[in-house]
């Protein structure tokens, strides 16, 4: 299929009440028009290009890989295209104009429209739907002989034709010759004084150019996003639409409204997701893991049999069989090593933790290197930073760390050796040895009965 697509997403987006682009809006971590880029990119379309206009900045900041054009001027839809005009400049094909505030389109809609032009020989194909409730949306005018006569918007719409169920949902194929060589003919005659890409239909129409439909089979995927209430429902239909794919593939969820799981995460068979769980961004979970309940992984990789149980996993990697939580923090840079533990109320951050090590509770791990078979008690924590500069503290191989030591670095504890609870380790530790830093304990005998008298006599 020789297509292209173009994405208008210049809009601000009054409605959403925000000050970030509509388009910019995330569901489930990804903004939304990078679903509509995506789903062009599934149904074959290159190039892609997305015209952006209000908060031009931000929204190509977060499309780096896609080619963008400037509507420096919202004027409409007829505009935004004629914007674009250059950027395909010499493409003979199919050209697709998508909606970049529609995130639940599909891959396999957008190429049924893109068949349903070329198998007609058309000039363009609309894609319409009938949803349950048409407000908003413009409005398909047919003949007696169910041929496309004319989209009317809503805001120009008599009550006659607001009556009409059938809507255009903001998806057009275009022979891209034509749609460029007719651009010109569009006029701002209209309530908004905008120069709609509707009215081509009636350009064409005017010199007798084929125009076809395609009707979407959901509904649902036309769907534009114009305020919070939608967001949300589209969030919803995005949800469950990912939940019931992995599911299918192997993956047990007893409460899926109670999972969330961004569109490009990975899965393996036999994972079980508890409730209130969201998998966001570039995660890959392996065969068997357990996450959740309350558990959150983001950009992390995750290995075979690893447990996640009611804790935060940002740009980390948790091994084969590893046990993290509850309620610990891994921070971007974090591996634990297969089989290890971090445990109850532990935050980890760029460190490695060695294979079969343990770090069951309440300590900080910054900036360290723990080898294999090490014991961390409770309460420890890595010094590793001065006020100025960040410093590595190394735990060698089947050392044993006491609960509540203090670990300032830069530091080294060699292999096998103990450090005494309560120290504050300052120097590095040769292997198997024993290391205690503190005071003496001193004993004043009868010090908390005077002490009480003399209160008393005040």
């Amino acid at each position: 299929m020789g297509a292209s697509a173009l994405i208008l997403a210049a809009g601000e987006g009054t409605r959403m009440r925000s000050r970030l682009p509509k388009v910019m809006h995330e569901i489930l971590g990804v903004p939304m028009v990078r679903y509509v880029v995506e789903a062009a990119r599934a149904a074959g379309c290159d190039p892609v290009v997305v015209v952006t206009g209000h908060g031009a900045e931000v929204v190509e900041a977060a499309l780096p890989d896609v080619a963008t054009v400037r509507q420096e001027v919202q004027l409409g839809t007829g505009h935004a295209v004629q914007c674009a005009q250059q950027a395909f400049e010499g493409f003979d094909g199919s050209l697709l104009v998508l909606s970049g505030d529609s995130p639940l389109i599909s891959a396999d809609t957008l190429r049924a429209l893109v068949e349903e032009r070329e198998a007609a020989g058309a000039s363009a194909a609309v894609l319409t739907a009938v949803p349950d409730d048409p407000r908003g949306y413009g409005r398909i005018v047919r003949d007696d002989a169910g041929r496309l006569v004319q989209i009317v918007e809503e805001r120009d719409a008599p009550e006659e034709i607001r009556a009409v169920r059938e809507v255009n949902t903001g998806f057009y194929c275009f022979d891209a010759q034509t749609l460029f060589a007719h651009l010109h003919a569009l006029d701002n005659a209209n309530a908004q004084g905008e120069f709609y890409l509707t009215d081509v239909v009636d350009v064409f129409r005017r010199e007798g150019l084929a125009v076809v439909t395609a009707t979407a089979r959901d509904a649902r995927e036309a769907a534009g996003v114009n305020n919070r209430v939608q967001l949300a429902e589209a969030a919803k239909v995005l949800q469950r639409r990912i939940n019931e794919r992995h599911m299918l593939a192997g993956v047990t969820m007893n409460d899926p409204d109670l999972v969330w799981i961004g569109p490009s995460v990975t899965l393996g068979r036999d994972v079980t997701l508890a409730p209130m769980t969201f998998l966001l961004g570039e995660t890959s979970v392996a065969d068997g893991c357990v996450i959740g309940p309350d558990a959150r992984v983001v950009d992390s990789v995750v290995g075979p049999d690893a447990v996640i149980d009611s804790s935060i996993v940002v740009e980390s990697c948790v091994c084969e069989g590893a046990s993290v939580g509850p309620r610990a923090y891994l921070r971007p840079g974090t591996v634990v090593r297969p089989n290890a533990k971090v445990g109850t109320s532990v935050e980890v951050k760029n460190s490695i933790i060695g294979e079969g090590s343990k770090v069951p509770h309440l300590s900080y791990i910054g900036d360290a290197e723990i080898g294999v078979g090490v014991n961390v008690g409770a309460g420890t924590i890595t010094c590793n930073y001065d006020g100025r500069s960040k410093h590595k503290t190394v735990v060698e191989d089947g050392a044993f760390i006491g609960s509540d030591t203090m670990l300032v670095a830069p530091v080294r504890i060699g292999a096998g050796a103990i450090t005494g609870a309560g120290s504050a380790i300052t120097r590095d530790v040769p292997a198997d040895a024993l290391a205690v830093e503190r005071a003496e304990q001193r004993i004043v005998e009868g010090w908390a009965r005077r002490r009480r008298e003399q209160d008393e006599e005040e």
